[in-house]
């Protein structure tokens, strides 16, 4: 097929390129989304050949291509100038609908997913060489501890600039000019300016009092530090993304290379050093201003919303906000009572943390939560925030309600941090006065972090909604319309094997996806699923369905048999026809093919595994059609 042509014809039917905001693609059909629906001849491109059929829904003109949408996306984005997006999720209509909420969990989950193996690993390190320090067994300026320190900590210290390449791929920019622009925000020299004399200090004598070193086009510039933020990169790649794909739009495409990313560049650092971050830097002063006064007034009431809320602010950045008023605490008073509540909050998260691990039906979440656990125990809870609670929503708020009741706790019993020190557990004993020993503040932050663990273990495990589908985790693939249980009938009558023994590399691998082998013994293959056929090659020996609930086959009859050209091949369907199971889809005629020196086994295949937690195959037996052949779920 001729993509280009394609292209050209879909892009012509949807009311030319001028007539298209933008467009991505996911697993089989490319979504635009039209400034003016009426002008796209949906009738025409219906009837194209090359398009299966085109649907309308939650603001988008889906396009439906098949399984090789990534080759006539890219034909749609050359031949259209349009920004690369890459490939959304899913086949997911549900996002559009979501609420805002929930809209926030999804971009949030789908931006942390891809680093999570890494802040789980760098936490681990983080934790185990504060605990080496806590035990004595190294110091702070023994070289071991630093280099430690480097692996553990430098992924946090740079966590932007992964930020920027997982943000801007999921609000649809250009990967990596998300970390370009982080790289921007986290550039070394910065941090010696900030050091620096101002030359100017705005908003004198309010909230939003702050030194400006330095301006850009007479601009001040209040600089603040972006290193292990999260919030500036996320909103700096939202408005990246829409910029950059302006610009696709209206420069030439002899230029658009360069040109593109040179000015999303000067346009959106700037923004984010003049604008985004300022804002995240009067939010957390405000925040920090309104609990100190609140703590003065009711530190009981202090303690419950701090403790409560502290996870949602390290979210958000906006905790930064207390951290002079903490280290001015430790200066001038010797201890400091704000902070101090917080200690229950990694204590809730890895007691919801170890519920969901409890509970859950899910291999994959379960061995998620084993590395969340470990870091969150040892004070890294990004992990377990990002990688397991916040995804699925209520053992988050579990954690948040937990880690409440534990700073009222460390409020009513008086508990104080008395140095700055390690995280996690072994930041137990800094709450000892260092003049009267172990007190009533040691003894109350033993207990806030017992009963904010145990209390949010509990509820998880009563009322997480763990093993709910509406509650599964963007960490692993959802569970939507468009993916559910469903078992595929075998399509042929014959001897199922192993993957393994299929004598081609590629499917042998598993690389397509994970499948059974079967040893045709009838001449014939029927379709194993309700659904429609997505892909029939021309040569006719290989068959591409998608079912009704989103699963993806393929049956490749034979080994190399494409060289056949279709010889020997009967077909009964076509490209775009809606199957049921037990249609006859081809017949094919086993001895000639054996005879022109082809294997015959046939691999199925399902071709999106990868969107479930189990694909079970049969296998060492003989299979008739319309034997259960693969189980996914």
């Amino acid at each position: 097929m001729s993509y280009e042509k394609l292209a050209k014809d879909i892009i012509q039917n949807v009311g030319g390129k001028e007539n298209v905001n933008s467009v991505v693609h996911c697993i089989t059909r490319l979504r635009f989304k039209l400034k003016d629906e009426s002008k796209a001849n949906t009738e025409v491109l219906q009837n194209m050949e090359g398009v299966v059929t085109v649907i309308k829904s939650g603001g988008q003109y889906q396009v439906v291509i098949g399984n090789h949408v990534p080759d006539v996306y890219k034909a749609v984005v050359t031949e259209g100038g349009f920004a690369s997006a890459g490939p959304v999720d899913a086949d997911d209509e549900s996002q559009e609908k979501q609420s805002l909420f929930n809209r926030f969990i999804d971009i949030i989950s789908n931006i942390f997913s891809p680093v999570l193996a890494l802040l789980m690993a760098t936490g681990i390190i983080k934790g185990l060489n504060s605990a080496f320090v806590a035990l004595g067994w190294l110091k702070n300026t023994d070289g071991t501890y630093l280099l430690l320190n480097a692996i553990g900590d430098g992924f946090f210290v740079f966590l932007p600039i992964f930020l920027g390449y997982t943000a801007m791929k999921k609000f649809g920019g250009t990967p990596m000019l998300g970390m370009a622009i982080a790289a921007a925000l986290v550039h070394p020299s910065l941090a010696g300016i900030k050091a620096g004399e101002a030359i100017m200090v705005l908003f004198k004598g309010t909230p939003f009092e702050s030194p400006v070193q330095i301006d850009f086009l007479g601009i001040p510039v209040i600089l603040m530090s972006y290193t292990s933020s999260v919030v500036p990169i996320i909103l700096a790649s939202f408005f990246a993304a829409k910029v950059e794909r302006y610009f696709a739009r209206v420069i030439p495409a002899v230029i658009k290379t360069f040109v593109v990313p040179l000015l999303t560049l000067l346009v959106i650092v700037p923004l984010t050093f003049l604008i985004i971050g300022p804002v995240a830097t009067w939010v957390a002063t405000l925040l920090g201003k309104g609990i100190v006064g609140m703590h003065e007034v009711a530190p009981l009431l202090a303690g419950l919303l701090l403790g409560a809320f502290w996870q949602v602010f390290v979210i958000f950045g906006v905790h930064w906000g207390l951290i002079p008023i903490y280290y001015n605490n430790l200066a001038v008073l010797g201890y400091d009572t704000l902070v101090a509540m917080t200690f229950g909050a990694s204590f809730a998260q890895i007691g919801a943390v170890l519920g969901v691990m409890v509970k859950t039906k899910n291999q994959k979440i379960k061995s998620l939560s084993i590395p969340a656990f470990i870091s969150g125990f040892f004070g890294v809870t990004e992990p377990a925030i990002y990688g397991i609670t916040l995804p699925l929503k209520r053992p988050f708020i579990i954690s948040c309600i937990s880690a409440g009741v534990g700073g009222a706790i460390l409020a009513l019993m008086g508990s104080k941090l008395y140095s700055a020190g390690p995280l996690g557990i072994f930041k137990l004993p800094t709450y000892i006065n260092p003049e009267t020993g172990i007190d009533s503040s040691f003894w109350g932050a033993v207990i806030a972090i017992i009963v904010a663990f145990v209390l949010a273990f509990v509820l998880t495990v009563l009322f997480g909604g763990v093993n709910k589908k509406e509650e599964a985790m963007a960490a692993t693939k959802k569970e939507t319309k468009a993916f559910t249980n469903e078992d595929i009938l075998s399509p042929i009558t014959g001897e199922a094997i192993a993957l393994s023994e299929v004598p081609d590399k590629l499917f042998a691998s598993g690389a397509m996806g994970q499948g059974v082998g079967i040893i045709p013994t009838e001449g014939r293959a029927v379709a194993p699923v309700n659904g429609v056929i997505t892909t029939f090659f021309d040569t006719k020996h290989a068959i591409g369905i998608t079912s009704d609930n989103g699963v993806e086959v393929l049956i490749h009859i034979g080994m190399d048999t494409v060289q056949l050209e279709g010889k020997y091949f009967t077909p009964h369907v076509k490209q775009g026809d809606k199957i049921s199971a037990g249609d006859v889809l081809v017949e094919f005629d086993i001895e000639k093919i054996k005879e022109a020196g082809y294997p015959i086994v046939t691999p199925v295949i399902i071709t999106n595994t990868t969107n479930y937690e189990k694909v079970e195959p049969t296998t060492g037996k003989s299979v008739k059609e319309q034997d259960v052949l693969i189980r996914v779920q």
